[in-house]
């Protein structure tokens, strides 16, 4: 755990959170400022800062984290409809948070633009 990271303190139940989803690998919780109707954050349990970071040993973590989104689509009713996973690398990108997650977000129709 990262001492001063806000997911690993919600990984770790020192922050609360609203839970959609808990095993072994991820977490999954609603964001606190949702961009769309369904806007969750899948979380590795494993502390990574960025993208950036990753090594060939966080490939299986990263895989069942978009496993766990599929799944997640398909229980929301988004699945169908179409949704969309984004991970933001860096300060340009975005990046608030130095912990490795996807936004998933759905339930409306999207802009073809991302930025």
């Amino acid at each position: 755990m990262a001492e001063h990271c806000i997911f690993c303190k919600i990984i770790n139940k020192k922050l609360p959170a609203k839970l959609v989803h808990e095993d072994e690998q991820v977490i999954v919780f609603m964001d606190i400022n949702p961009q769309a109707p369904t806007h969750l954050l899948i979380v590795p349990k494993i502390h990574i800062n960025s993208m950036n970071e990753l090594v060939p040993d966080h490939a299986q973590v990263l895989g069942h984290a978009v496993f766990v989104a599929k799944d997640i689509a398909k229980e929301w009713g988004i699945a169908d409809g179409g949704w969309r996973l984004v991970a933001n690398c860096g300060d340009d990108a975005g990046q608030s948070v130095y912990h490795v997650h996807f936004h998933m977000l759905g339930g409306k129709q999207m802009s073809g633009q991302m930025a």
